[in-house]
C-alpha cells in the first residue's frame, strides 16, 4: 500500500505556528502507525520565517511529485508577502498547485494561506475561510470565493481552508479522521493535548466526537474500548476495571463528564454503526446484529427506528 503524502508548501515570511501545529498532527499520526509521509518544499531553499527563525535545504516545489489522495498544505505567511507583485510572478508555483489539484491531490491552507489559494483562482465558487481579521478582504480581493465568517474549518470539492493559526490543527485532525477514523484522530488529539473540534456545519456528528469534550483519561479509556469492541458483550463490571475505579463511581463520573449514561452511549455507538452498515449491501441484519453487540434481527431493526 502506498503511503498518502502529506506536503508543505513553505512559502517566505511563514507563520511558524501556522507550519508547526498542522505538521505536528501528521508527526504524531505516523509515530502512531499512520501510513504517511511528511514533504516540505519551497520557491528558495532557504526561507526565513516570521521569528526569524531559518529553514534550509528545502526542495524546490517543481522536485515534489503528489498523487492523487495526497495532501498539499499551504501554511499562512505575512501579508506583505501574500499580496506582493513578487508572488503573483511565481507563474509557475501557481500553475504547479493548480496542475497538483487536477491531478487529485487535496489542497489545504492555513489562516492567510487562503489568500495564496484564492491568487491561483481554485477559490472561485469555493467554500472558504481565514484569520478573523482578515475575511472582509480577502472576500473584497476575491469576490468570486465565498468566504464564511465565524468558522474553524471549511471543506469543499478537495479545498480545505482554516481560520487563524490553531484552526489549522482542527483542520489537520478532522482529516487525519477521514484518513484514519475518529477514533485515531482523537488519540492523536490526546497525544497533543488539544480538544478535537468538527466544523460547527457539518452535518454528521459522530457520537465518537460528540461526547468527548472532556480529558478524563478513565472514561476516555471506556469509550475506546465500547468503540472498538462494540461487537462484544460487555459489563459493567469489566468496563469498571478498564476506567480503575468501581461501577458506582464509573456510572457517576460517565455521567458527569459526558452527560449521558454508559448504556445511553452505548446505545448511540450501536446506532451510529448500524447506519453505517445498512449502506452496505451485502451484510444481512443477523450479520449486522453480530457486529454490534444485539442478540437479533428485530433489535437492528428497533434502534435503526428509533429517534
Amino acid at each position: 500500500m502506498v503511503a498518502t503524502k502529506i506536503v508543505f508548501l513553505i512559502l517566505p515570511h511563514v507563520h511558524l505556528l501556522d507550519l508547526a501545529g498542522t505538521d505536528q498532527v501528521f508527526y504524531e499520526a505516523i509515530d502512531h502507525g499512520a501510513e504517511l509521509t511528511l514533504e516540505y518544499c519551497s520557491i528558495n531553499k532557504e526561507v526565513t520565517t516570521t521569528t526569524r527563525l531559518v529553514f534550509g535545504n528545502l526542495t524546490h516545489f517543481s522536485k515534489v511529485k503528489v498523487r492523487r489522495g495526497d495532501y498539499l498544505f499551504i501554511p499562512g505567511a505575512e501579508m506583505f508577502f501574500l499580496t506582493s507583485k513578487t508572488l503573483v510572478a511565481e507563474k509557475e508555483l501557481i500553475q504547479w498547485v493548480k496542475n497538483s489539484y487536477e491531478e487529485g491531490c487535496y489542497i489545504c491552507s492555513v489562516c492567510t494561506g487562503a489568500f495564496f489559494l484564492a491568487l491561483t483562482g481554485l477559490l472561485h465558487g469555493k467554500k472558504c475561510t481565514t484569520h478573523w481579521k482578515r475575511t472582509g478582504e480577502l472576500q473584497k480581493k476575491y469576490a468570486s470565493a465565498k468566504v464564511i465568517e465565524n468558522i474553524l474549518f471549511t471543506e469543499d470539492e478537495r479545498i480545505y481552508t482554516s481560520a487563524g493559526v490553531t484552526a489549522g490543527i482542527d483542520m489537520a485532525l478532522y482529516i487525519l479522521g477521514k484518513l484514519k477514523g475518529d477514533n485515531f484522530s482523537y488519540k492523536i488529539a490526546r497525544e497533543l493535548v488539544v480538544y478535537i473540534r468538527r466544523q460547527g456545519s457539518d452535518s454528521q456528528q459522530s457520537v465518537f466526537m460528540s461526547y468527548r469534550n472532556h480529558i478524563h483519561t478513565g472514561i476516555q479509556k471506556v469509550q475506546d474500548y465500547l468503540q472498538e469492541n462494540i461487537h462484544k458483550k460487555v459489563t459493567l463490571t469489566e468496563l469498571a476495571d478498564i476506567a480503575c475505579m468501581s461501577t458506582r463511581n464509573l456510572t457517576r463520573v460517565f455521567k458527569k463528564e459526558t452527560s449521558i449514561s454508559v448504556n445511553e452511549f452505548i446505545t448511540l455507538v450501536r446506532k451510529e454503526r448500524l447506519e453505517e452498515f445498512v449502506k452496505n449491501p451485502d451484510l444481512s441484519r443477523r450479520q449486522m446484529a453480530a457486529l454490534c453487540g444485539l442478540k437479533s434481527e428485530r433489535h437492528v431493526l428497533r434502534l435503526l427506528k428509533k429517534g
